[in-house]
């Protein structure tokens, strides 16, 4: 059962059956019942006039034995008095249930007149709600009941009327109208539902099935493709994309920008492998060949070389392995750190460097803006002719940090390709003295991590302006501290 209905496409067929089946129920019953009650309100409505008719004779002192209203062929009636003595009945009546009596046999009529009740004493003796002569009662209380006419078994709806006769007193008049119609009618009505509705919710399974497989075949391509490149394992393939408007389409739309995302990531990811590789290369085969001159030749060591390519081998280790740390999308701690005193100790030891500060505090790594301040000065001192000035203000809820030189500058068209990495703007400029390409790089990853920005100008010297913004901590975004 779980693997038949384990599609959307089966579980979306089945739960639009149960709801119509549900819906034609409720419907289906509301309509039997308002039938039932229309055509049983019309047979007592014919019954409550045939009671009237024979009620209004009463009133005109006609005889029992000349009432027109017994005769009716499918009319059974019957006349009782107050104390539930039966008068007279219809013809051919044989059996009754449903009225006031069950006896279809009247009772015989007095044989002195004087018997009968003085119509003074009956006046002494009502209530307040008596009817006067001859005046017949407004409305009628309706019962349901069966009476067998002449051998033919029937349900019928009685109505009963009360009728003030000027010489019988307060008589009661049950008079039936047939309530054959009313089951036919509903027995038909149910018929045809319970051969309807099945026809109507195998139509509705069969269209909910045919218009969920079409609504849903862009997405088993979907699936197809995505299977495919999966096993491919080729980023540049995408998936097809439905010429609609729908979820569908939006769904193909942001798989695809996922797998563009995913293949530049992984491009990405190959360029940095392969650029570490040719990086770490040239200074370890230089200390190889050291290492391997040394060993044949001990008096030819260059020792000092050796260390420098070992100092710069491990510098770049450690760039990679930050640069590593930031592309696993590592937070930053959450400390407070004072920009002002930070700047200082990147600049200490450092010639032709000044710098401006004042107290500002930023959440995050000390650790790696030390670097990234780090970073800024030491391209700034392989650019620079004589100086270099660190400036550290406040702007807004923002922490800025200028690092400007009196060098040449970066042309506006390489202001944002200098933040690439292994990226190298003086081609000329040797490996030793221009490093890996790394340092921008890092700074600018860090500066993002943080919530920041950095970015490369112009410097009213004419050199380079790299502006490191920085979102100020938080109890630091009111009024300056001194």
């Amino acid at each position: 059962m779980s693997r038949l209905f384990g599609s959307v496409r089966s579980r979306a067929t089945l739960g639009a059956t149960l709801v119509v089946a549900v819906a034609l129920v409720a419907a289906g019953t509301a309509l039997l019942l308002s039938l039932r009650a229309n055509l049983t309100g019309e047979a007592g409505t014919r019954a409550e006039r045939s009671a009237q008719a024979v009620a209004s004779e009463l009133a005109a002192r006609t005889p029992l034995d000349k009432l027109s209203g017994l005769d009716a062929e499918d009319t059974p009636v019957q006349i009782v008095d107050e104390d539930g003595v039966l008068l007279a009945v219809s013809e051919d009546l044989e059996r009754i249930s449903g009225t006031g009596t069950s006896e279809v046999t009247p009772a015989p009529a007095p044989s002195d007149e004087d018997d009968r009740d003085d119509p003074d004493d009956r006046d002494d003796d009502r209530d307040d709600d008596s009817l006067d002569p001859g005046e017949i009662a407004p409305g009628a209380s309706y019962t349901n009941g069966a009476a067998t006419i002449d051998g033919d078994t029937e349900d019928y709806r009685f109505a009963a009327v009360e009728v003030e006769t000027p010489d019988r007193g307060r008589l009661t008049v049950h008079a039936g109208a047939p309530l054959a119609a009313e089951h036919s009618a509903v027995g038909t009505a149910l018929t045809a539902m319970l051969i309807g509705f099945p026809l109507l919710l195998g139509v509705v399974a069969a269209v909910t099935w045919l218009v969920t497989g079409r609504a849903l075949r862009p997405v088993e391509g979907i699936r197809r493709e995505m299977a495919a490149i999966t096993a491919s394992e080729d980023l540049r393939r995408r998936v097809p994309e439905p010429a609609t408007h729908d979820e569908v389409a939006r769904l193909a739309r942001t798989t695809n920008a996922t797998l563009a995302a995913l293949e530049a990531s992984v491009e990405r990811q190959r360029a940095f492998v392969a650029d570490a590789s040719h990086e770490l290369r040239s200074p370890i085969a230089s200390l190889r060949t050291q290492l391997e001159v040394a060993a044949a030749h001990p008096e030819l060591l260059d020792l000092d070389g050796a260390v420098e390519d070992t100092v710069r081998l491990q510098n770049l280790a450690a760039d990679l392995l930050l640069l590593a740390r930031l592309d696993t999308g590592e937070r930053p701690a959450g400390t407070r750190v004072g920009l002002a005193a930070l700047a200082r100790e990147a600049a200490a030891g450092r010639e032709g460097v000044t710098v401006e500060a004042e107290p500002v505090e930023v959440s995050g790594s000390r650790g790696q803006l030390s670097r990234v301040l780090a970073n800024l000065l030491d391209n700034a001192e392989r650019h620079a002719r004589e100086r270099i000035t660190v400036t550290v203000r406040r702007e807004g809820g923002a922490a800025v940090v200028g690092v400007a030189d009196d060098g040449e500058g970066v042309a506006e068209a390489d202001r944002e390709r200098i933040f690439e990495r292994f990226v190298r703007l003086d081609a000329a400029r040797s490996r030793d003295d221009g490093g890996a390409g790394l340092g921008l790089a890092i700074a600018r990853d860090v500066a993002v991590r943080h919530g920041g920005t950095l970015t490369a100008g112009a410097a009213p010297a004419g050199g380079a302006l790299f502006e490191l913004r920085l979102p100020l901590a938080g109890a630091d975004r009111g009024t300056p501290r001194a």
